[in-house]
């Protein structure tokens, strides 16, 4: 089964198509279809993972803060239970 990933872009929730084959995870997927250029935001993270002592925590808040500035509040991968809603 193919995998989904929803998101919720600047108040428009949306579903695109996820292969592990074409993107590192559903952040880089979810930017690409609204043509959002990660280059610098890639860099940045992996300095953050390469000098932070707090190691994966910083890296997911800098994540976190950094998608809600760019317009997403919400990116998951599709559930079998929310196809059904």
């Amino acid at each position: 089964m193919a995998r989904q990933v929803i998101y919720t872009f600047k108040g428009k929730t949306k579903t695109i198509a996820f292969s592990y084959d074409i993107h590192h995870d559903l952040y880089e997927a979810a930017a690409e279809a609204e043509g959002i250029d990660l280059t610098n935001f890639l860099a940045m993270e992996q300095q953050i993972a390469m000098t932070s002592k707090k190691g994966a925590k910083a890296e997911k808040d800098y994540r976190k803060t950094e998608f809600a500035r760019f317009g997403f509040s919400s990116i998951k991968f599709v559930r079998d239970d929310d196809e059904q809603s």
